[in-house]
């Protein structure tokens, strides 16, 4: 048995409230955008039935976003669809009716896009910015894997790494933007800029509307738990606003987890009022793409009102769900998961392994009846890292 570092919160300012912006009708009408998108398909869900007996819960489903339109990961899903709502309003274009070729030919000049990335968020722009023909210029924070900068650059877009953190990160694009007049796609919202950032978490809840949809065609219960990443909370935010409107806020344990170097969505849960508190420094951690320090106003208040647990944990739980993930029980179907993507995992086997198992399902409610959704939101996404976890057991548990 191993005693990780994870600490664990409930909720107090919970209050069940739903959010209009973050809702069924909404989610439903970026699931049917994305149903327009040349080679889209619903990622799979997978039931690890095999691991679920092991750690002593119903069902374990998770959500395998590495085959989101060969980009590995989830974030296209928002900036796409963000970019598509903002070109339609410039060019006075249906949303309902978008398609790409439609667009294209609507489009009488090239924009630029701006944004600051760990990786995936970029790369989902750059890729929406190449489908339509226009620019992209991502910045990216220091220590970005080569992979990831690979991959960005490979769609045609310019990108720069600074030798700054994600934050510090964002404000720089936001200046150069105004600058240079470019538009900035960015998954985070502040004064006088929230429009966009409701799109992407819109955009977001795609995976939350295909997931229920698989559920329910699989023949399988309702999740009782969803356990969700956090960085600065939008991809948290959008899911569970579609899942509290769906199922009901009061009827799912909502666990946000976030590494305990940038656990700003954490601290801004056990503060006194609930109110928004950012975490600086080098925000060290493998699990870059929740590598965030200030909270996203937006997915805050959706968080704040509907999740129920708050979790801060070490990087070790994040290997330890990639290495689970990617050597599975029995006949249960493999998962490549990233250091971002594995972190729901790898809480349900630090809860498994830990001297304290008895104490911590209960406190998070979780029981052999338990139907747990986990979405890994990354693939092998920076795969020498990857490999260094897997094969060669970095962050180990012991």
């Amino acid at each position: 048995m191993t005693n990780f570092k994870l600490n664990i919160e409930p909720n107090r300012h919970f209050t069940g409230e739903l959010s209009t912006q973050f809702s069924v009708k909404e989610g439903e009408k970026a699931k049917q955008f994305h149903q327009r998108l040349p080679g889209y398909k619903p990622t799979p869900l997978r039931d690890l039935k095999h691991l679920a007996k092991t750690f002593s819960v119903g069902k374990i489903l998770v959500k395998d976003e590495s085959y989101r339109f060969g980009l590995n990961a989830f974030k296209m899903l928002g900036g796409v669809y963000a970019i598509a709502r903002l070109l339609c309003d410039e060019f006075k274009l249906d949303i309902d009716t978008f398609n790409f070729d439609t667009l294209q030919n609507h489009i009488e000049k090239k924009l630029t896009f701006a944004t600051a990335t760990d990786g995936n968020h970029g790369r989902g722009v750059a890729w929406a910015a190449q489908q339509l023909g226009q620019n992209a210029v991502i910045y990216m924070p220091k220590g970005a894997a080569a992979e990831r900068v690979k991959n960005i650059r490979a769609l045609g877009a310019e990108c720069i790494v600074t030798d700054l953190n994600y934050d510090e990160t964002v404000r720089l694009v936001v200046g150069l933007a105004e600058t240079n007049g470019w538009k900035v796609v960015q998954d985070t919202a502040w004064e006088g800029y929230s429009e966009i950032p409701t799109w992407i978490m819109q955009g977001y809840s795609t995976m939350a509307a295909e997931a229920i949809d698989q559920i329910t065609e699989q023949g399988l219960a309702k999740p009782t738990h969803v356990i969700l990443q956090a960085g600065v909370g939008a991809m948290a935010g959008g899911v569970l606003g579609f899942l509290a409107d769906k199922l009901g806020a009061n009827n799912l344990k909502t666990i946000i987890v976030e590494p305990e170097k940038a656990d700003c969505i954490y601290r801004s849960g056990v503060s006194e009022k609930g109110e928004m508190i950012n975490v600086g420094g080098e925000l060290d951690t493998i699990m870059v793409g929740l590598a965030c320090g200030e909270p996203n106003p937006l997915g805050w208040e959706v968080l704040r009102n509907c999740a129920t647990h708050f979790v801060s944990c070490e990087d070790k739980l994040a290997a330890l769900g990639m290495r689970v993930l990617g050597n599975p029980m029995g006949n249960d179907p493999r998962i490549i998961s990233g250091e971002s993507g594995a972190i729901g995992t790898g809480l349900l086997a630090g809860l498994y392994y830990s001297d304290d198992k008895q104490a911590l399902m209960e406190q998070l409610q979780l029981d052999s009846n338990s139907v747990v959704l986990v979405i890994s939101t990354e693939g092998d996404t920076d795969p020498v890292h990857y490999r260094d976890v897997v094969w060669q057991g970095k962050h180990a548990t012991a």
